[in-house]
């Protein structure tokens, strides 16, 4: 197995998802020489993530990639709370924090065409470069940088960096090798996402882009992007995976959401996955540092795991330059990194998700959930809808960040 002379580069990132790529092009757009690694042949068509908040959508706009990420997604500036049993539907208008945010809205756009749309721009560029089928498979550091050791499809290479990003998701090797502790649990039941150009407009009153229908038996999140409706529902941990793939799934969960019409609904993707609430206990190492997935783990309900993700790497691109350009000392750089990303996952995101999830699950005996009670209450205060909406916007958590030193 060949080894290949040690290159030099000025930070090396580790995974070419939404939080990588992001990092790769900011640092590249301030001058400074990146390298971002894939371990796959191409960026895959991920369905996974498909919101962006207004705060993301200002970074996206820094950046000078919104105009591109409009042209191929969808505005959603209403989102509504449905109750299955009942036809209850509490919606919220992000147009009331028009005062606060450029963009009062959420973007639908699937995760993959960012990734794609900056691949595209770091081609050619002088301080970034992209290669696929290339895996960080270990690592060492010393007082002047880090050494990544990098499988490639036919041997090892072996770059010298000043620091080594992890942005390689939920099975971080970065974190592995480190050892760093992944503190949380993981949610006994599986989810399942479902995809389909089947107009469902058809079957709901004045059906929003986004929608959380909470439901005891079977709650369920609708979410449209431009090509598909996107359903996810939530599967028993001792469902085989096969039997929730299967047509009878399908038509089971669309036959709740059409009144009976789910056999005739192709869908395009169906993916199962399991579903964690996770936080490293550090996210600076010297100079390895844990962004996104890699770093944290929550459900998906309220679109904040990609956003916190870029989040992340927006907060460390901002210390990366006054350290690599300003000459400005990195370890407390650094360690306020750690601080103000993990004190936000842990007092916000983590906090939020889990309510979430909850909410959606409860049910009183008149089919009425507690938290649809509640939603009712703050829809008709116009300060807490205010604030509600705000904080699903994620104002709140960037305000926080800012506050910690």
């Amino acid at each position: 197995m060949s080894v290949n002379p040690v290159s030099r580069v000025q930070v090396v990132i580790a995974g070419a998802g939404p939080v990588g790529s992001v990092a790769a092009y900011r640092l590249a757009q301030a001058g400074i020489d990146v390298l971002l690694l894939e371990s796959r042949d191409e960026l895959p068509e991920d369905m996974r993530a498909s919101t962006f908040h207004p705060p993301t959508l200002e970074m996206m706009a820094e950046l000078g990639l919104l105009d591109d990420l409009e042209a191929v997604g969808l505005r959603a500036p209403v989102y509504q709370y449905r109750n299955r049993a009942t036809g209850e539907v509490i919606a919220f208008d992000m147009g009331e924090i028009a005062d606060v945010s450029p963009h009062p809205y959420r973007l639908q756009c699937e995760q993959f065409k960012l990734t794609r749309l900056i691949a595209a721009k770091l081609e050619g560029h002088p301080h970034g470069r992209v290669m696929f089928n290339r895996k960080v498979v270990h690592f060492e550091q010393d007082e002047g940088g880090v050494t990544v050791n990098i499988e490639t499809p036919v041997g090892l290479e072996t770059v010298r960096a000043d620091y080594l990003i992890a942005a390689d998701g939920a099975n971080s090797l970065v974190r592995k090798w480190l050892g760093v502790a992944f503190s949380g649990f993981t949610y006994p039941e599986k989810f399942l996402t479902l995809s389909t150009a089947q107009p469902l407009e058809p079957f709901f009153d004045d059906l929003a882009r986004v929608n959380y229908v909470a439901d005891a038996e079977e709650w369920c999140v609708l979410l449209k992007v431009p090509d598909f409706w996107r359903v996810l529902v939530p599967a028993r941990e001792d469902v085989p995976d096969a039997a929730l793939t299967a047509d009878a799934k399908k038509t089971a969960v669309f036959d709740g959401l059409t009144g009976g019409a789910g056999a005739q609904v192709l869908t395009h993707h169906r993916t199962i996955y399991k579903v964690h609430q996770r936080v490293a206990d550090q996210y600076a190492h010297g100079r390895v540092l844990l962004t996104g997935d890699a770093a944290h783990l929550n459900n998906p309900l309220g679109g904040f795991g990609m956003n916190s993700g870029v989040h992340d790497v927006w907060n460390l691109t901002d210390k990366l330059r006054q350290i690599l350009l300003e000459g400005q000392a990195a370890q407390p750089l650094l360690a306020r990194y750690d601080r103000q990303r993990r004190t936000v996952m842990h007092e916000f995101v983590q906090a939020q998700t889990i309510k979430n999830k909850k909410a959606m699950e409860a049910s009183q005996a008149d089919n009425r959930t507690r938290h649809q009670a509640e939603l009712h209450a703050i829809a008709a205060n116009p300060d807490a809808r205010r604030q509600h909406i705000l904080t699903q916007a994620m104002y709140p958590s960037r305000q926080r960040e800012a506050q910690i030193l």
